[in-house]
Formats: structure tokens, sequence, C-alpha cells
């Protein structure tokens, strides 16, 4: 409150002539995902085995949001480590979808959706590994930018990769109601010099003559069958439609997927469990899902998760590839509506990772390329569910997703 009666004063002392020049977010409330440290807020990562500590600083993305003038109302809800496509844990209640709270809001940034679909927050930034900011926007009917790889400043900043390390899948992104919005806040996380995306956006109806590529290959169905429900294709139909009437050139893509990649994903998704410190006993504090991931991953050898990273960096070269072909490729953003609050668990750990990657087919492959990526929706079930598709673009097209989701809004 304090910081937002600051924020109020400074606007009203300002000159009106010179409001363009305050931070940009200044006075907005958001709020930051419970894996980001946020100065004198507890962080828990969403699990009982590590201890809960006050943070004595922000982590360097809550630091930016916080430098553009946007006023955090607190920590949302993730799964234990950030490791599921669903919002539920052990330490609090799990994050519920505002169109049917019976529902999942999708994950990790699960309880951000939750706040932005539910009009708490206007917008905030989520992170995204495997499909963490796309899945749970796709989920509660937002817009949801997974930047590429080191496109944000506060991400590329981190420690680099050596040789042999994994290709680095977690980035930074906004999540909004609209693209305008969204654009609002990922502008905040940029360098002061670049185009500003809002002006983009703003440019959205120039766009045209796109050629896009359609997909509903999944790199998992070589492990499970994916099936994509009547409303996911509805969804999917209906972007077509909108970006066809645009002048856009729709085309199947033909695109194809090694089968190598389900074992090869997992083996270096969950490796960073293995190298947790945890206190003696706190092993027995893990849920389910995250004792299953580090069991695996601490019996994995270091000459195994080398030959798995090899093996997704050839994935990575030939995704990059074939989605090169195209402008954009056009994807379902879900298979099928938010599964219901604790359907995961119910199905032991084995049956929920299954779910997840049923559920989402289609969103991890684009952290393993790096490639930007944006969700938005398209459709609303019968239930009142909203489905929605997924832009993959191009390095550095994230302006021209931003673009793409706002004709997809306004078609």
């Amino acid at each position: 409150l304090s910081e937002a009666e600051g924020a109020d004063r400074r606007i009203s002392e300002s000159d009106p002539a010179d409001r363009a020049a305050l931070p940009p977010l200044l006075g907005l409330p958001t709020a930051h995902k419970d894996l980001a440290d946020q100065l004198g807020h507890v962080t828990t990562h969403g699990s009982l085995a590590v201890p809960h500590l006050r943070a004595g600083q922000d982590s360097p993305v809550v630091a930016a949001v916080r430098a553009a003038g946007a006023v955090s109302i607190g920590k949302t809800q993730v799964p234990e480590f950030g490791i599921a496509g669903y919002s539920e844990n052990l330490v609090a209640a799990p994050a519920r979808n505002p169109h049917d709270r019976m529902r999942s809001a999708g994950g990790s940034s699960g309880g951000t959706a939750a706040a932005v679909a539910a009009g708490i927050i206007p917008a905030a930034i989520g992170s995204d590994a495997g499909g963490s900011i796309r899945i749970p926007s796709a989920a509660c009917g937002l817009v949801g930018l997974k930047p590429g790889r080191d496109a944000v400043p506060s991400d590329a900043a981190r420690q680099q990769p050596r040789p042999g390390d994994p290709p680095r899948m977690g980035v930074s992104g906004p999540m909004a109601r609209t693209p305008l919005d969204a654009a609002l806040f990922f502008d905040a996380l940029m360098d002061a010099g670049d185009e500003r995306h809002v002006d983009a956006v703003r440019r959205a109806g120039d766009v045209r003559g796109l050629r896009i590529g359609v997909s509903r290959a999944s790199p998992f169905e070589s492990r499970w069958p994916i099936t994509f429900s009547t409303d996911a294709e509805v969804a999917l139909d209906n972007a077509i439609d909108t970006l066809e009437s645009l002048g856009h050139g729709i085309e199947e893509s033909g695109i194809a997927y090694d089968d190598s990649y389900p074992e090869s994903f997992t083996t270096v998704w969950i490796s960073a469990l293995a190298k947790l410190e945890l206190e003696p006993g706190a092993d027995a504090r893990l849920g389910e899902l995250a004792a299953m991931f580090r069991e695996r991953a601490l019996c994995t050898s270091e000459t195994e998760l080398a030959a798995q990273i090899a093996r997704l960096r050839v994935f990575l070269d030939d995704a990059a590839r074939q989605w090169g072909a195209f402008d954009a490729v056009l994807t379902p953003a879900l298979a099928f509506e938010a599964p219901h609050v604790g359907a995961f668990w119910e199905l032991g750990a084995e049956g929920d990772y299954r779910l997840q990657c049923e559920w989402a087919p289609q969103t991890s492959m684009v952290n393993v390329v790096g490639a930007p990526a944006i969700t938005a929706p398209t459709h609303v079930s019968a239930e009142g569910m909203p489905m929605g598709v997924q832009l993959i673009g191009r390095p550095g097209s994230e302006a021209l997703l931003l673009q793409l989701a706002e004709q997809l809004m306004q078609g």
C-alpha cells in the first residue's frame, strides 16, 4: 500500500506533459510466482522439502518489474519446483481456473494466470521452461508470450551454459488479457533502446501475406497417443479462418519429429533435481511427482545424461530447420479443456506426467529449440472454457507474434 501511495503521489505531482517519461508500469498492481524471490516475501518453491526463506532482495526479473513501477501485491501458486503443467502442491491451496473453479488453471505459472483471468491484476511476468507461460494462459483464456532464448536481458544475464550443458530452456515473459497489455509488460523487461512492442501491436493491421504452417504433430506421439478434442480443432479452425481472411497464406506444414524426443527431453528436464541439496529426511517431504523425477535423475549417469543432451541438440537443429521454412507455425495451444483439480495426482506420478504431455503436447519442444511462441484464445467451449492456439516464430519475432495474436483476437 505504501508503494502504491508513492506511485499515486509521483503521478499526481508530475506535469501531465512529462508523464510519458515516468516508469511505464507505474502504480499497476501485479504479482510474482512463488519460484522467484521478492524482497520481504517468503519463497517456498511450492515444496515442503526446502526451507521457506524470506527474500532479502528481488530476483533479476522481479527487480526489473519493480523498476518499471509495478506494485506487487503478493506471490502466486506454483507446482513443486515448477516441474508440472498444473499448479497444485502440498504447501497451499491449488490454483483454480476462474472460468470453472473445479478445473486447473494450468502451470507452472497457474496462480499468476488465475489472478490475471480473475481480474485481480491486469498482467504479470511468468516464467516458461516447458510451457509454463503458455499452458496456463491457454487454460485461462489469456495471451501468453514465451520470448526466445536470451531475448530478455535479465534472462540473458544469468550464467551462460558451458560446453556440454543442455540448452537453457527457461525464459520470462508476459501474461495478460490482451496483446497490448502483454506488450506493455514485455517492454518493461526489455532494453530502453529497443522498439516498443506496444507500438508494434498498434500496427498489427499492417501485417499481411505471411506464410504460416499448420502442425498437429507432437514429439510425444511416439510414446503416447495425442488426440485433439473437437474444441481444440474448432479453436485451430477459427484461427486459420481469421488469418486467411487477413491475407496470410496457410498451409499444412508436414512437420515431423524424432522419436527419441520423449526420453531425451524428460531426462534433461528433470536432471536439475539431482543437484538439489536437501537436508537429511527432506526427500520424504517431496510430492509424488518430484520424488519420482528426483529418484530417476539421481540414477542417471553423467554419460547417459550427456548422450541425451546430444540427442536433444540434434532435435533442436532439426526442428528449427523445419519451423524456419515458415514465418510462423500454428498449432493448437492445448489438446483439450483443462482437467479438474486433482486429476493429475489421482493418476500417480507416471500417469500424472503422461496426462501433462497429452494435454500440452506441443509446448516443451519450443523451449528446447529456444524459439519464441505465443498463445491466444480463439474459441469458447459449450462448457464456457477458453480454447486457443499457439504460434511459434523465428528468432527475434516476438513483436510479430504479438501482432498475430492481436489479429486473432480482433478477428
